[in-house]
């Protein structure tokens, strides 16, 4: 391992003859979200006029997703294991596929050859002394997916901040693209007073000491605004995005009470902008691992308070979650919300939640409804969900039975829709 530098610089290349590797028929495997490698996926799909049937496999895409595009179904087709803006419409078509699963469970497909890969295209930090490098923002899959594929091509940016946690040696990749350039950032949402009302009911469940785990967007910020006046909170998330580096530098997260990991930051991506890159680059309180660690239940429950802050788009009056389909159209996926919802419940004193405006199209639409729309996906059943939050309160289901929980849900939905969703409940009987 001493020796690794003539090594590496022999397998050092541009991205067109890396991507020249890439066969028709492989499956090609990118890395996940604010990880993936722009340089080689672009370069890859200038081969589009030579290649057939390769299928390109992640979950959120950052980039422009050009595979994903009309014009392109000879060369490419995107398989989603989780939906974004730029594939939705591929999949809608059928120009895509999507296939259900854990995020938890993805390296596992990888891994036992349900999903073998072919080639990995992924991004990296230069190595240090020991020919070790990072993998930056995006561990979750993309670690599994370079052990298990037969070729495995690295994008190496010295803008990529150095995470601690897992890392890979230059030994276990086979080709290296030098290129430096601007990691994706994604801003946060604007905050408006539905999201705030949310935020101070969600930030009322959590206590001095607990651990959390929250998602992206205008919700979860919105939690983190209300969390300023607690104590000693910690963080166990599938990802964290700039709000937690305010609560960091104000001393309010300090992970030193977590019963796992004491002291550290543990996820396994990261979203954000530069000032988050910036906090998290060579800290050595920020660990990342495989999402099959970081999102695995078990070790979820094995710590104390823990809360998993989660959203939906729907949830029907029995306690089903839909956080992934409108409609018939998959909109987005599972992710890690059934991980740490069933974490989180295992966990002594822990909470599991969900949160969510009480409408969507600008008030047209109650989010709780009687039914889950036709043809939809349950997402986290009903025997897993604890609490629903809205603006107009928090629906505690935990030991209810059915008439309870629909007198619940219906008390924290918009007052528009309860005399509506009073009446669809007693004709459905379940009050």
């Amino acid at each position: 391992m001493n020796d690794w530098r003539p090594s590496y610089q022999s397998r050092c290349m541009s991205a067109q003859q890396a991507v020249q590797h890439v066969k028709s028929g492989d499956r090609v495997v990118i890395g996940h979200a604010c990880g993936e490698p722009p340089t080689l996926v672009e370069a890859l799909v200038e081969r589009a006029p030579e290649l057939e049937n390769v299928e390109i496999v992640h979950m959120v895409a950052m980039g422009s997703a050009k595979y994903a595009q009309p014009g392109m179904e000879k060369s490419f087709r995107h398989n989603a294991l989780f939906v974004g803006a730029t594939t939705r419409k591929a999949v809608a078509e059928k120009r895509g596929d999507f296939t259900p699963c854990f995020f938890s469970e993805v390296p596992r497909l990888f891994r036992n050859g349900l999903l073998s890969v072919d080639v990995v295209l992924m991004q990296v930090t230069p190595p240090d002394e020991h020919g070790f490098c990072s993998f930056g923002v995006s561990d979750d899959y993309t670690k599994a997916a370079a052990e298990s594929a037969k070729l495995v091509i690295a994008q190496v940016n010295r803008f990529l901040p150095w995470t601690g946690g897992d890392r890979i040696h230059v030994s276990e990749i086979d080709c290296f693209v030098e290129k430096d350039e601007a990691i994706v950032e994604l801003q946060p949402p604007p905050i408006h007073d539905v999201e705030k009302a949310i935020g101070k009911n969600v930030a009322s469940l959590v206590e001095n000491g607990a651990t959390l785990q929250l998602g992206i967007g205008a919700i979860p910020d919105a939690v983190l605004l209300f969390l300023k006046d607690k104590e000693d909170l910690g963080l166990h998330s599938e990802m964290f995005s700039d709000g937690v580096v305010e609560l960091a530098e104000a001393g309010v997260m300090t992970n030193r009470k977590k019963t796992l990991h004491p002291g550290k930051f543990v996820a396994t991506f990261l979203m954000g902008t530069r000032k988050l890159y910036d906090f998290v680059d060579n800290n050595p309180d920020v660990e990342m691992y495989g999402v099959d660690y970081v999102n695995d239940p078990y070790i979820i429950g094995q710590i104390d308070n823990m809360v998993s802050i989660n959203s939906a788009l729907q949830v029907d009056l029995m306690g089903q979650v839909n956080a992934e389909m409108i409609g018939t159209k998959q909109f987005s996926g599972v992710g890690g919300q059934v991980d740490f919802t069933r974490g989180a419940s295992r966990s002594r004193n822990g909470k599991a939640i969900i949160a969510m405006p009480s409408t969507a199209s600008h008030g047209k639409i109650s989010r709780i409804v009687c039914q889950l729309d036709t043809g939809a996906a349950v997402t986290t059943s009903r025997n897993d969900v604890q609490y629903i939050v809205t603006e107009y309160g928090i629906a505690d289901l935990r030991g209810k039975c059915l008439r309870e929980r629909a007198k619940a849900l219906i008390a924290v939905s918009h007052p528009d829709f309860r005399s509506t969703l009073l009446a669809q409940a007693t004709e459905q009987g379940l009050i």
